[in-house]
């Protein structure tokens, strides 16, 4: 099967089995980008979600610009890598200063936060503009079908997979074909149980006939998990407990949380801590977290660092927590 008649089969698969998405084929670089955002690192379902909470909340992008980091955060709140939110706000505002969406992917890709991929998912599908997004599913989808073993994860690879997807990619529906391979390799050419029995393109794949479907792609050995051991403590005194801002530099960075020690005992706080929960185990991409919460109750408020401020109890939900800070709270009832 040459270039352009996997192409087209591509082509003609999408347009029968093509995901039904509320972003698509409305040409709003807008509601696209945020949905690109959104979709990195999340599932489908759980990025459909966020996206309508977004755009009810955000309609355009000046009223994203137009809110504070907080806000945007809170509403973030669940999806983790919140990096891609501060990047997004900050992004927003550049939209805005310049006057509207850039045009070119060179443009796209001088926002913050946005890279080649998101780049030419934006402006394929917003402009037409002819660039290949390249995701985990277009080179799962490539490098089954033609057989390709160079890891996905090197600088050859990456210039290998970019290079043949826009070799591939038709210049008069550029937007249409990546979504395509997007879908595709979603909810057919999937990780461990692909429909190779109805593929439209099976005649042709390499993999399948070289029995190797479930070895590609090939990645190099991962980054070694580094674990971090964390005691927090919810203190309550009066109706009030204290949270800090997490400062840049470091995991979830201005979110906020309750004291916390890590690679130490809890302090002294004037009063017995009531052990709530032991060894609480949170993954992130290169970290593996273990947790202890603890509850302490001191009749006379104790001095903390000074970045801890006191807050309501009852006002907890208007601050953006870590999803493992989230967790604790709503297991013992603090949220």
């Amino acid at each position: 099967m040459s270039g352009t008649e996997f192409t087209v089969a591509l082509l003609r698969w999408f347009a029968q089995y093509g995901r039904e998405l509320p972003w698509r084929g409305i040409g709003d670089a807008y509601a696209i980008w945020v949905s690109e955002v959104i979709l990195q690192q999340t599932r489908i379902d759980q990025g459909t979600a966020y996206w309508y909470r977004f755009m009810e909340r955000f309609p355009t992008v000046q009223h994203l610009a137009a809110a504070s980091e907080d806000e945007v955060l809170r509403l973030w709140q669940g999806l983790g890598y919140y990096s891609r939110a501060r990047n997004m706000h900050a992004a927003a505002r550049q939209i805005v200063e310049q006057g509207g969406f850039p045009h070119s992917i060179q443009g796209l890709k001088a926002l913050k936060g946005v890279g080649d991929y998101t780049a030419a998912a934006v402006g394929s599908m917003a402009f037409g503009l002819p660039a290949a997004a390249v995701d985990g599913n277009v080179y799962r989808v490539l490098a089954r079908h033609y057989g390709i073993d160079v890891p996905i994860n090197t600088t050859r690879g990456k210039h290998t997979f970019e290079a043949l997807a826009q070799e591939l990619l038709p210049r008069d529906a550029a937007g249409t074909f990546n979504q395509a391979m997007m879908d595709f390799g979603a909810t057919w050419c999937t990780p461990r149980s692909p429909r190779c029995q109805d593929c439209p393109v099976a005649p042709t794949c390499d993999a399948l006939h070289t029995g190797c479907v479930l070895e590609l792609p090939v990645k190099e050995n991962k980054v070694k998990m580094r674990e971090r051991r964390l005691s927090y403590i919810y203190v309550r005194h009066g109706g009030m407990t204290a949270l800090r801002r997490r400062p840049a530099g470091d995991i979830w960075q201005g979110l906020w949380e309750p004291l916390l020690v890590e690679d130490a005992p809890p302090p002294d706080l004037g009063c017995p801590l009531t052990l709530l929960a032991s060894g609480v185990k949170h993954v992130l991409t290169h970290r593996i977290l273990l947790a202890d919460f603890y509850l302490a109750e001191p009749a006379v408020r104790p001095v903390l660092p000074p970045d801890y401020v006191w807050i309501k109890e009852r006002e907890i939900g208007n601050y953006a927590l870590p999803r493992l800070v989230e967790k604790l709270f709503k297991q013992f009832t603090l949220l």
